[in-house]
């Protein structure tokens, strides 16, 4: 639990162009890592579901931010 906390606290900092950054960045990510899998299974498949989280949370913070202004 204290990992996503953490987490959070860092993207709360963060303005509109680092969010978006970070959510293409995480992205481009996970779709790599999607495709590597589906050859050969990645050593932690929970890596997958964890980075999906993420970028669901930038999204999240994204979208409060911009309903802010």
């Amino acid at each position: 639990m204290g990992k996503i906390t953490d987490f959070q606290k860092s993207i709360h900092g963060m303005n509109e162009q680092d969010l978006q950054a970070k959510i293409k960045e995480d992205e481009l990510r996970l779709k790599k890592l999607q495709f590597a899998h589906a050859i050969s299974p990645v050593e932690n498949p929970m890596t997958i579901r964890n980075l999906r989280r993420d970028i669901a949370r930038l999204k999240t913070e994204l979208k409060k931010k911009e309903l802010e202004a």
